[in-house]
Parts: C-alpha cells; structure tokens; sequence
C-alpha cells in the first residue's frame, strides 16, 4: 500500500515536494484554505523546473482528518500555532510529523503539541516561489529533503518514508541519524546570509563587491560560534565550503527573509534573527550585527503596519 502524505498548503516548497512525491507513488494531500481549493480544483498543480514541468489535477482537503502516515509542514514560522491546530487531527490519528521550517525553535513547539516521538526534525534545501498565477517555479537545481527522528532512532518510519521518496532528479530525500546537527548546519549558514542580507539590502554579491566580504565572515564565525556552544560544532569542510560562498564577488544570492522584507510581507525574523540575538548573548558571542539585523527587520514591520511602505 502506497504512503499517503498531507501536505499543509500548496504554496513554493509544500507544492514543489508534495508534487515531487505524487510523481513518486505517495497519495498527496493538500490541506488549504478554500480559495486556494478552488484554484487547484481548477488549474491543477503546477510545477515549473528545471528537472521537469509536472501539470497535475490534486487532491485537496479543506481539514484534516486522519489516515495519513506524514504531515509535511512547511509554513512561515508566524502562521505555525494555526498550522498546529490544523494539522491535529492527522497527527493525534497517528501521523509523524515532517517540519521543514527554518530555524530550530519551531521544534519545541511541536513537540510540546504532539511529543516528540511524533515530531521529526527535517530540512530542506530547496529554493522555489509561488508565482502570482499559483505556479510553483523552481528557481535552480536544490531538491533535497533531509529528515530524521530526533533521539537519532533509525526505528524505519523515517527511513521507510524516505525509500517512497527515493532519490531521483527532482527530488533526492534521505533519512538519517543526525538530524539535529545538520539543522544547526543549515542554522548556520542560513543565519549568515539572512542578517547580511537583509542589514544591507543586498545580495552576497553586492555585499562583497561593496568591501563587506569580512562583514559576512564575521557573522559566519559568530554562528558556528553559537552551534558550537550548543554542542554541535562545525567541520573545517564545511566552514571552508561557505568561506568560499560567503566570498563570491559574482553571486546573486539572497535570503528569502529579504525577499519577503522587500516584497512588503511578513518575515520570520524573530524566528531566525530572534533566535540567533538571543543565542548568541547565551553562549557569550557578540551579538551586535544579529541584533543589528534584527532591528533592521522589526523597524520594517513597523513601517508596513504603518502602512508607510512605499
């Protein structure tokens, strides 16, 4: 019997994967709000990539109900107390949920909800948007989805999920041992490039061709900083790889915490930036430039609930 799979919302990552899955024999589910309901009913699903267009009628639920092995729960950080009491119902039926959310503090919070031998730590790395037409454009070649059970137990849920996904072009998923560190690596990295970014308004590029090449460096020690006080330090690879990425003159590489900023919406700062502020004055780092960021962020929210953007 195929996995079934919800996916809460159908918006860049929910729809690039839940799609992707459907491709892979998983019966998908999507749980959205009734407009966006009426727009799958009638456009379908699609996918704009470069591993393959996908154009396909979908299965959408307007509640959850049970009957599913995985909860995909990729919303923003603000919407996540709605998506708990969204998803409840599948979960408490005796799905495990699947959060590729940013950050970490997320994890806590579902795990107070539903347990933690419920909540899976996951990631994915993945860079996609919803168009205006409801298209999911996949935006270069990232597909991956990494996920795992928190205490590190390889029990076969997560590894039986990953099997179904398989590893393909379009999308490669892997269960493993080491969830938790890998999400203070992606922690690292995405904090670095989520306070330089949106402190400057610019890409990694722009940043460095401007003269602030050691600007992001600096952030990026002061992270690796705050996971290694937390008990996950990271490799000398990997330090060199994201030196190097955090050092290209020529990239055009931004967070999507400063697409949003720049498009006007609702941003995840708190939950990022928050985070890393407060983490950083914990384990004794130097948190002006996180705080710094994190001023920049919230002096927007400001002016837009203002309604002072231009």
């Amino acid at each position: 019997m195929a996995m079934r799979m919800l996916v809460l919302g159908a918006g860049a990552l929910g729809g690039y994967f839940g799609g992707r899955a459907m491709q892979r024999g998983l019966e998908v589910a999507f749980l959205v709000r009734p407009a966006r309901a009426a727009a799958l009913a009638r456009d379908g699903l699609r996918i704009r990539s470069i591993h393959g267009d996908l154009d396909t009628p979908i299965a959408t639920l307007v509640e959850a109900t049970p009957g599913f092995d995985v909860v995909l729960l990729s919303c923003k950080a603000y919407d996540l107390d709605a998506a708990i009491g969204a998803i409840r119902p599948a979960v408490e039926a005796g799905a495990c949920v699947l959060p590729v959310l940013n950050g970490l503090s997320h994890i806590d919070r579902l795990n107070a909800a539903f347990g933690a031998d419920r909540v899976w730590g996951g990631l994915a790395k993945c860079a996609a948007t919803l168009r205006p037409d409801g298209t999911v454009q996949h935006l270069n070649d990232w597909h991956w989805l990494t996920f795992g059970q928190q205490d590190g137990a390889m029990d076969g849920r997560a590894s039986a999920f990953a099997a179904a996904l398989g590893q393909a072009p379009g999308l490669v998923a892997e269960a493993v041992p080491d969830i938790r560190r890998r999400m203070w690596e992606k922690l690292v990295h995405l904090g670095t490039v989520a306070a330089g970014t949106v402190l400057m308004r610019a890409s990694v590029g722009e940043i460095v061709r401007a003269g602030g090449r050691g600007f992001l460096l600096a952030l990026l020690e002061r992270n690796a900083a705050i996971a290694a006080a937390n008990g996950f330090p990271m490799s000398p690879g990997f330090m060199d790889s994201y030196r190097a990425m955090f050092s290209d003159a020529a990239s055009a590489y931004t967070a999507s915490m400063l697409r949003d900023l720049e498009a006007g919406g609702r941003t995840e700062a708190e939950h990022i930036l928050g985070f890393l502020t407060d983490a950083a004055r914990a384990a004794g780092v130097p948190e002006d430039l996180h705080a710094a960021a994190l001023l920049h962020a919230r002096a927007h929210d400001q002016r837009q609930e203002a309604k002072r953007l231009p």
